[in-house]
């Protein structure tokens, strides 16, 4: 069975990069790259143009997540994660990488950085009730299933 499709406006800003792409058939994510090359100093985090801007359209959101591979190798992650796109915005998408790693690492132009995960998104209508149907985790708060 194929996926769905989704026909995304993206607006190139830079014609030296590729429209982001997954790496694999079935990834979820598609490979965001830098637009610049930028060294980030052990503990410092720096916001990285990717190049390019796209429009949602209504009733979808973007996703910005880390790649693991950045992570678990040199502690490169996304500090505000996920980082959400709304429908409504058009300007460049950015990427505020953090370096929780022990040395500086510099992200070269066109390395891949992040991806970008686009889902649906309904949107909520409050349906105001006395009480809450019982479930069986309940108001424990957190922590509270032990682990």
């Amino acid at each position: 069975m194929a996926a769905t499709e989704l026909k995304v406006h993206v607006v190139r800003l830079d014609d030296g990069l590729p429209l982001p792409e997954y790496a694999r058939e079935g990834d979820a994510g598609l490979d965001l790259a830098a637009r610049t090359a930028v060294t980030l100093p052990a503990g410092e985090w720096s916001v990285v143009p990717t190049g390019i801007a796209i429009e949602l359209p209504p009733g979808w959101a973007g996703f910005v997540l880390p790649r693991s591979g950045l992570a678990a190798k040199h502690g490169i992650t996304c500090l505000n994660t996920p980082g959400l796109i709304d429908s409504g915005y058009r300007d460049e998408l950015k990427v505020v990488l953090i370096n929780h790693g022990r040395a500086d690492y510099t992200v070269e132009r066109g390395d891949r950085i992040a991806q970008l995960v686009v889902q649906p998104v309904p949107r909520i209508v409050w349906a105001p009730v006395d009480s809450l149907t019982h479930s069986q985790r309940g108001t424990g708060g957190f922590g509270h299933s032990g682990y």
